[in-house]
């Protein structure tokens, strides 16, 4: 999870080059997922990338273990990694469904479910400048949309859930991160996931080869890759520095949709994209004017 504002470091252009790393590892997170597409189902794919990646957890089973976690605990951690997993095989089955950038700055309207499920569940207040700023973000979700000017596929009404369901996450793992240390968040989160995702996967399981799973292998090394970046991010510069950055990874989202696999340039895509991630940004900087930190970066609740 990010640091919070206060303690970050100022040294805004390790912040920026962190982020952009970050945005390049997420990136290729969805161009192999994209380029795999349909040969192995979404629960099986979001299976086997959680399976797979568990190697990078065996730092983690010390603390977990030396945790000793409450009951509410673990039903938090259960609560985070059921939404998790459903989040996940979501994102997977738009990732085959809608382009590159629609995924990606439909992915942008995470940080503003979280403020909406901040207000309502944790109490925060909602003044008027961000109650704008989400009407903002949801508007720019409906020129993305166009409803009733374009079709709106299975893809789209995917990634609006899985928005929702990784903002309940995110907002589980505020609570639990006040609690236990990070790598107890971060493990237990992986272990449920992968656990949760076993039926799934089962229900509709193909043999995958080889090379699928190769494939599959590099999705959790570059994730990985992702949150490790994003944290050297967060703690070289604040978010107000290094949010703006994620717009980029729109951008390449659309240069990798167009150039690799032929997906028309969508201009209303990148302007709806633009006003979520302004509103996220605005968000974001009245945040660190209070001194607090709520909404995640955009990229904070990758798979």
């Amino acid at each position: 999870m990010g640091t919070s504002v206060d303690n970050s470091s100022n040294r805004p252009v390790a912040g920026v080059i962190w982020m952009l790393v970050t945005g390049l590892n997420f990136v290729a997170v969805t161009a192999i997922v994209k380029y795999l597409g349909d040969d192995i189902p979404p629960a099986q794919s979001a299976f086997l990338r959680y399976v797979l990646g568990l190697v990078f957890l065996l730092p983690m089973i010390r603390s977990i273990r030396s945790a000793h976690l409450t009951k509410r605990q673990l039903g938090l951690f259960t609560l985070r990694g059921l939404t998790h997993a459903m989040a996940v095989i979501l994102w997977f089955f738009a990732m085959t469904r809608i382009p590159l950038a629609d995924l990606t700055a439909m992915n942008y309207l995470n940080p503003v479910y979280v403020t909406i499920l901040a207000a309502i569940v944790l109490g925060e207040g909602l003044p008027p400048r961000r109650l704008a700023a989400v009407i903002v973000a949801l508007l720019g979700a409906l020129v993305i949309l166009r409803p009733g000017m374009r079709a709106i596929e299975p893809g789209h009404i995917a990634m609006l859930g899985t928005a929702a369901l990784f903002a309940v996450g995110y907002l589980t793992a505020k609570i639990l991160s006040t609690e236990v240390p990070a790598s107890v968040v971060v493990g237990m989160l992986n272990i449920i996931v992968t656990i949760a995702l076993l039926p799934f996967a089962l229900a509709v399981w193909v043999t995958p080869d080889l090379t699928d799973l190769m494939w599959l292998f590099l999705v959790a090394c570059f994730a990985t890759a992702g949150h490790f970046s994003m944290t050297f991010a967060f703690a070289a510069a604040p978010l107000t520095v290094t949010q703006p950055v994620t717009f980029l990874q729109l951008v390449w989202a659309v240069l990798l949709g167009a150039i690799v696999f032929g997906e028309p340039i969508d201009a209303m895509v990148i302007v709806g994209g633009t006003m979520i991630l302004a509103a996220v940004s605005f968000i974001t900087w009245r945040e660190a004017l209070a001194r607090r930190q709520i909404t995640p970066a955009v990229p904070d609740t990758k798979v």
